[in-house]
């Protein structure tokens, strides 16, 4: 019958044989011991432009990229700063990509905490504790997760503020909501029952009072942008641009964005359109 036995902690900053070299290989030849999801190896101890090295620079396959930091022994100032300076460089120099900072670190100090709230979500960070355990001539390791990503929130996931027609009005013009009105009724011939739902932040799409926004409008003063959801893919932003469509792509939250005068413009690319708003139907399992 097998056995529950206690495994014996040992602390590493100290240890004459574990050194945060050593951690760093074992983390880089196999990323997913960090328990965040599965991420593919970059780059180790890449320069930095301002002075330093990055310790680990990790990805996924949803265009994030991860600066990790490892600090034996407990989070301090100049690790916090550190971290923190690796990644906004990085997301500066490739701000194609989603970015986010990890620490990894023995302790993670309430002082550490402290710092990090006062952000208040502007950086997207991961504070993960490593934990070692002595396992015979052996040494085991452990992540736990004491920060999960913290940034700021989409507006679409916001409590929000509902809104009227008569808002919206006021935010864009009587007229791009008419705009707005008929590229709806297009989308009805293929995704009836649905009705707008104006939101604070967006005029999203209901059906039976419940929000399904794969697709949204955000209507301005001369121009309107449609926004649906979907998986990374530069084919469809070349076909887009070579369409003769100004589209932007948002990893963060996996939005599209299409820039429209109006529904002349609409029609003009319908097809494409369309096909780009049913992908998005299929993205979030909607079958009408």
């Amino acid at each position: 019958m097998a056995k529950i036995v206690k495994m014996e902690k040992v602390q590493l900053k100290n240890n004459s044989k574990i050194k945060e070299d050593l951690i760093q290989s074992f983390i880089f030849d196999d990323p997913s011991v960090l328990g965040l999801g599965d991420l593919s190896p970059i780059q180790r101890e890449k320069i930095q432009p301002l002075g330093g090295r990055l310790d680990l620079l990790l990805a996924d396959d949803d265009g994030t990229r991860y600066e990790v930091e490892v600090q034996l022994g407990a989070t301090d100032p100049s690790h916090i700063i550190r971290t923190i300076e690796y990644w906004d460089t990085e997301r500066k120099r490739y701000p194609q990509y989603d970015h986010c900072a990890v620490i990894v670190a023995e302790e993670i100090t309430g002082r550490f905490m402290n710092v990090i709230s006062l952000f208040n979500g502007a950086i997207p960070l991961i504070a993960l504790q490593l934990t070692a355990y002595k396992q015979g001539d052996d040494i085991s390791l452990a992540f736990t997760k004491v920060l999960d990503r913290v940034t700021i929130v989409n507006d679409e996931d916001e409590q929000y503020e509902a809104t009227d027609r008569k808002y919206w009005e006021g935010r864009s013009t009587p007229k791009m909501l008419q705009n707005v009105d008929k590229i709806f009724d297009s989308v009805k011939e293929y995704a009836s029952g649905y009705e707008l739902k104006y939101n604070k932040f967006y005029i999203g799409m209901m059906k039976d009072g419940i929000s399904k926004n794969f697709l949204m409008f955000r209507p301005k003063k001369n121009y309107l942008y449609i926004v649906y959801k979907g998986n990374e893919n530069p084919e469809i932003v070349q076909k887009c641009e070579e369409s003769g469509l100004d589209i932007s792509y948002t990893p963060r939250w996996k939005e599209y964005s299409i820039q429209l005068s109006g529904f002349d413009e609409y029609l003009k690319h319908k097809e494409l359109i369309d096909s780009l708003i049913k992908s998005s139907m299929e993205y979030f399992n909607i079958t009408d």
